[in-house]
């Protein structure tokens, strides 16, 4: 589900087009009017996400929206810092309080001070640390390593982690004031798999950014190659993403690049969104998905059979005067019998693959292709359920973006 761009706020808009922020999915443009509703509000923000979701785009939304706009704004990694100089970066030292340090040096504290500092993976911080940012924040108060003078600063903090803040206060590693105080406000960034077409948008945007960069003829992505991508779980999120995309932009320069293109691109080990099975919630057997499965295998079968016989036809017409074939369907059968149960197939096969739930398997499948088929099971399952979406989806163990997008691609609407 998308959110038509017409009806986006026009300070989202902005915030958007300033920072080439790409994509109209619910749970960003929720998360972009989080940041601008808190930006002219001094409060402590926390932000939240998967790594490779473009969390650093929020605290630049809040520190441009608020009134510290025209201070300065500092991005610091807390995980790129060591442990033994942390300290020092942060809040500064004096000449002499260590080996190396011949001057003296202010911190990130001190330079921001009346603007914003943005502490990038603020779980991995030392507890001492962890310490010296809580007396920040509850006074704004600090002392330079090497120092007993207590200065002050005027500074706001926007934190962001990838990590589960409560299970590393649970653990000792993070402290519980102290993530009390960073998160007064919790914005959450969604991953990429759930931004539903906001992929293809991006997809198309680093194709475009790395062909004008490059000077190379841009790709153009089929729409086989677009489900995949919108399939495809992306666990490293939009830093994946682009990586992959150049990667193809450089090697498939000026080609249409389609499904098949797409998936020797991504590790051969990457599971889909929408997985062939969906396990249950209670962990019971599911033998319906099964005999999904087997259906679609028979289907495959039925059609490996068909362009046999169509082989034959067209070997016979060819050459009338050719010996006969001695074609018995048994060679044929019992290989293609066996890969029904060592089949695994593609993620190009998966992206229209969808489980569902089937009353029977026809004695005789005939001619109905694999498309009729989800077309008749997504058709039944909704008449079953009154039209309702969220029920269907649950039923045939699909996501509803899934359902959405193949209610729409088969007319069903």
């Amino acid at each position: 589900m998308q959110i038509n761009p017409t009806e986006i706020p026009a300070e989202v808009q902005q915030a958007k087009m300033r920072l080439g922020i790409v994509g109209n999915a619910p749970a960003l443009i929720a998360a972009i009017t989080r940041a601008i509703q808190v930006a002219p509000i001094d409060l402590s923000v926390l932000i939240t996400g998967e790594s490779g979701t473009g969390k650093e785009f929020f605290p630049q939304i809040i520190h441009q929206f608020s009134s510290r706009k025209h201070s300065k704004y500092i991005a610091v990694n807390c995980g790129a810092i060591p442990e033994g100089t942390i300290d020092s970066e942060l809040f500064g030292h004096e000449k002499g309080a260590f080996t190396g340090a011949v001057s003296s040096r202010k911190g990130y504290f001190e330079e921001a001070d009346g603007g914003t500092i943005f502490l990038d993976e603020v779980a991995e911080l030392p507890l001492t640390t962890q310490a010296r940012l809580l007396r920040v924040l509850e006074s704004g108060e600090f002392l330079k390593v090497g120092s007993s003078t207590v200065q002050k600063t005027n500074i706001r903090i926007v934190a962001a982690t990838n990590v589960d803040m409560l299970k590393a206060v649970e653990t000792g590693r993070f402290r519980e004031d102290l993530y009390y105080r960073l998160s007064t406000v919790q914005i959450a960034i969604p991953p990429l798999r759930d931004r539903g077409n906001d992929i293809v948008l991006l997809a198309r945007k680093f194709a475009a950014d790395f062909a004008e960069r490059y000077r190379t003829p841009a790709i153009t992505l089929d729409e086989s190659a677009c489900r995949l991508l919108t399939a495809y779980r992306w666990p490293g999120n939009v830093r994946q993403l682009k990586n992959v995309i150049e990667q193809i932009s450089l090697f498939e320069a000026g080609g249409e690049v389609n499904a098949s293109t797409v998936e020797s691109y991504i590790p051969q080990n990457a599971t889909l969104y929408t997985p062939a099975v969906a396990p249950r919630a209670d962990n019971a057997h599911s033998y319906a998905a099964e005999r999904e499965i087997l259906f679609n295998m028979i289907f495959r079968l039925q059609h490996e059979i068909e362009d046999l016989r169509a082989s034959i036809d067209n070997r016979t017409a060819e050459n009338p005067a050719a010996e006969p074939l001695d074609v018995s369907l048994q060679p044929v059968l019992q290989p293609s019998i066996q890969s029904i149960v060592k089949y695994r197939p593609t993620m190009t096969e998966l992206i229209d693959r969808t489980p569902a739930t089937v009353d029977a398997v026809p004695a005789e499948p005939g001619p109905a292709t694999l498309e009729d088929t989800e077309r008749e099971t997504i058709r039944r399952s909704l008449e079953r359920n009154s039209g309702r979406r969220k029920a269907t989806a649950r039923e045939l163990n699909i996501s509803e973006r899934t359902l959405y997008r193949k209610i729409k691609e088969f007319g069903l609407e």
